[in-house]
């Protein structure tokens, strides 16, 4: 079965180049069209790494992080979170920590539909008491191929140091798109750098920036 994936198509730029007369159209230059694909646990674990102090990452601005990446010639398509599900299952060996997992995802898949962020979801192995992923990189590399041959965008934005990622940067590259790459400045994967067009190393620094906003309760009394 085909995935259906949501490219935004009648944005501010096709409707303002359709008000305009036929000399400004002619000067007025195409923005390249941006899709970022974000290897959801391998960023979490990432920002783990790299940022010393607990954050909350559940309500993590990712958008903001995103837009961040986004240069004035360009306009963003499409956003996906790649990130294996964990299931209810009455064979886990630690049902508490199960439950809670599920939980707290669940949450997290809240705040990035809240953030207008697609959630492609793979599957979690439990072995041994500890999860694995499964299928998800085989879903990323898919949508990439898949994009690019049907030229939805110009530039694929890639966060992940997943060095099984390469040969659908070159497929993509096969068909004359742009892929860049977004690692981060302590763990840098040398592979995938090289066989980007472009390569971003995000800093401890930047990743702070969007940690979640505190929220400012105003209290009746206080008025």
């Amino acid at each position: 079965m085909v995935r259906e994936i949501h490219i935004s198509g009648d944005d501010e730029d096709e409707q303002l180049a359709l008000a305009l007369p036929a000399s400004a159209k002619a000067k007025r230059p195409r923005r390249k069209r941006v899709a970022v694909f974000i290897d959801g646990s391998n960023l979490y674990f990432k920002l783990r790494t790299l940022i010393p102090h607990k954050m909350d990452f559940i309500r993590y601005r990712y958008k903001d992080l995103v837009n961040s990446l986004i240069h004035e010639d360009e306009k963003l398509v499409y956003v996906g979170y790649y990130v294996g599900v964990v299931r209810d299952t009455k064979r886990s060996r630690d049902l508490t920590k199960t439950a809670d997992l599920i939980q707290n995802q669940q949450k997290l898949f809240e705040q990035l539909r809240h953030q207008q962020i697609d959630i492609v979801k793979g599957y979690l192995l439990e072995r041994d008491g500890k999860f694995f992923e499964k299928g998800v990189d085989v879903r990323l590399a898919v949508d990439i191929v898949t994009m690019a041959q049907l030229k939805k965008f110009d530039t694929a934005i890639l966060i992940s140091s997943d060095t099984d990622l390469i040969p659908a940067m070159q497929s993509a590259q096969h068909n004359k798109r742009e892929v860049v790459h977004i690692g981060f400045e302590h763990q840098p994967s040398l592979s995938l750098i090289r066989y980007a067009n472009r390569s971003r190393l995000i800093t401890r620094k930047e990743a702070e920036r969007y940690q979640a906003k505190e929220l400012t309760i105003t209290r009746y009394e206080d008025e």
